[in-house]
């Protein structure tokens, strides 16, 4: 482990605008710096860096961070890889903190992501003692080379083999992370047994779940974590980690349906391969991977289950399209997944196929006429029909447009007619300009919190029983007790650095952007002090309300003397 108060002085060390630097041309606009995204594809810049407040935010994709946040994203570096490069550059040798020997990691069981981290430790450590699982990879043509990159382990067959790593077996931690499974009358015991084990990893290196592989015969053959506060199957994606710089370097993302077709094409140097994750391909999946590349291919099995898959990730990938970007489908034959067709065939043939991908264009029209007779009225009757909810989602508009044109031609109308038919005009969405509305005035609670990640000492300052509602206060709350318990002075970058990866973050990142706004001229500590002024007078007010109810129900004899006191001292200031 890492100390924090390390931390803490490293990001005292860095000026994040050198940071970014050395891999993005800022321009100086105003207090910050702006660039074009290096995160997604942008003609205009939304990449804007603070130097005052040590993070970057873009505007366009969402990434946020501090300098640690983004060598880990660019670079594709875990954490503590990230915090090597950084400390490397200036000067800095980090520092581990040992446990002694033997001693319970009770410290390790609030972070979910050090939990994950050491059922992953153990997991691999298992993989070295176990001959079936060692001999199942073989099988497979894996070498022990892309088993360590991908982290690949093995849990042993018993009820709770998990017992030797968590000497407290019966932590809450353990079932939050769906590593262990609660049952009835208080027995617990481990989710994954008998699997060879993938650790599934966030684009910061961090450990967030596991999918298991059955060895022989059993269901299901694959197992994943469930959803826990650091897993959502929805938005992740396995392999995703590994393959971002082949992704970027290249402009294209192939995305397959197992782990294994990962595993194995990047083994044989196909590392531009991610797969989702036991659910169908969705719009969120599609989303973040047009923000890394241009290119996207889906692959699916020839099968009916492949295409059904294909056609479902072809549904959620519309809204999401963008003029100037690509979407493939790849239909490898039927007795062909990727793992098999790149170890029977060669790398280059499987590339070709990806390069030879069809269009998504190609294939929506190729579906929506199947089966149809487009010699007869009824028949292109029906290609119209089935074409309109798909036409009317895309939102790019050169794309949206050239498919119009195609399906009038297939339907036999002119654009107009069919754009007539449509109601396309109705439907128009306003511009961009129209679509935002002005934003509300922030929050009591949501200027606090900025007020707190401008400067933490203010900390201090906030009375102990400090009390509200919403995200933004259980977000001040989550720094309050980390200013408060903490033995050395945190920056806002080392403070908001603790919660990357947590329930906080997009809060936090939100709070962050906002204040991007503020002028040179925002006095912190004014805002601070009027916003303690605001905090007391409702207090005062609930306090002279409980004790005017009180009055109205017994009187003033109701009130002891102290209350009595009280009532007059706010009556005063009424």
């Amino acid at each position: 482990m890492i100390p924090q108060s390390f931390i803490q002085d490293l990001l005292n060390r860095l000026d994040i605008v050198d940071v970014v630097e050395r891999h993005v041309q800022l321009k100086k606009a105003g207090t910050n710096f702006v660039a074009c995204c290096p995160f997604h594809n942008e003609k205009s810049p939304s990449f804007t860096v603070s130097q005052s407040k040590q993070f970057y935010h873009c505007f366009g994709c969402g990434a946020h961070g501090t300098a640690i946040g983004f060598v880990m994203e660019h670079l594709g570096l875990g954490y503590v890889e990230a915090i090597e490069e950084l400390a490397r550059s200036v000067g800095l040798e980090v520092p581990h903190e040992q446990r002694a020997s033997g001693e319970i990691p009770q410290k390790v069981a609030p972070n979910l992501y050090e939990v994950m981290q050491v059922a992953t430790r153990y997991y691999r450590e298992q993989l070295k003692h176990s001959p079936h699982a060692i001999e199942y990879l073989k099988r497979r043509g894996l070498s022990g080379e892309i088993a360590l990159k991908f982290g690949i382990g093995y849990a042993p067959e018993a009820w709770q083999s998990l017992a030797e790593a968590f000497p407290d077996y019966q932590s809450d931690t353990l079932t939050e992370t769906g590593l262990v499974i609660a049952g009835d009358e208080g027995k617990r015991y481990d989710r994954f047994r008998d699997r060879i084990m993938f650790p599934i990893v966030n684009i910061r290196g961090q450990v967030i779940g596991f999918g298991g592989r059955v060895l022989d015969k059993g269901e299901p053959k694959y197992l994943n974590s469930p959803e826990t506060p650091l897993f959502e199957k929805g938005h992740e994606l396995y392999g995703l980690f590994q393959a971002q710089k082949s992704i970027r370097a290249g402009q294209c993302v192939l995305v397959v349906e197992g782990y294994m077709d990962v595993v194995a094409l990047a083994q044989l140097g196909v590392e531009y391969a991610v797969a989702t994750l036991g659910t169908a391909t969705t719009a969120f999946h599609t989303q973040k991977l047009l923000r890394l590349a241009d290119h996207i291919v889906f692959s699916f099995d020839g099968d009916k289950a492949g295409q059904k898959a294909a056609w479902r990730a072809l549904e959620n990938a519309l809204p999401q399209l963008q003029d100037g970007k690509r979407i493939s489908f790849l239909f490898l034959p039927v007795e062909h997944d990727p793992d098999s067709f790149i170890r029977e065939f060669g790398k280059e043939a499987f590339e070709q196929r990806v390069r030879e991908a069809m269009p998504l264009s190609a294939y929506l029209l190729r579906e929506i006429s199947l089966e149809l007779d487009l010699r007869t009225a009824e028949g292109r009757n029906a290609l119209l029909q089935r074409a309109k909810p798909l036409l009317l989602a895309i939102t790019a508009p050169a794309t949206a447009l050239m498919l119009r044109k195609e399906v009038a031609a297939l339907a036999g109308v002119s654009q107009a007619e069919l754009e007539a038919l449509f109601e396309i005009n109705a439907v128009a969405r306003p511009a961009k300009k129209m679509q935002k509305a002005s934003r509300p005035a922030p929050s009591t609670t949501r200027l606090l919190l900025q007020c707190l990640i401008a400067q933490p000492p203010l900390a201090k300052r906030i009375p102990a029983d400090w009390q509200a509602d919403g995200a933004d206060a259980e977000a001040v709350e989550a720094l309050l007790a980390i200013l408060r318990e903490s033995d050395y002075e945190l920056s806002g970058a080392a403070l908001t650095q603790l919660f990357q990866g947590t329930t906080y973050e997009k809060t936090l990142a939100t709070a962050e952007a906002e204040m991007l706004e503020w002028g040179d001229q925002f006095d912190v500590a004014a805002e601070f002090d009027g916003l303690m002024e605001k905090l007391g007078e409702h207090e005062r007010r609930n306090a002279f309300g409980q004790l005017q109810r009180k009055l109205e129900l017994h009187g003033m004899s109701g009130l002891s003397d102290a209350e009595r006191e009280q009532y007059l001292r706010l009556l005063r200031r009424a």
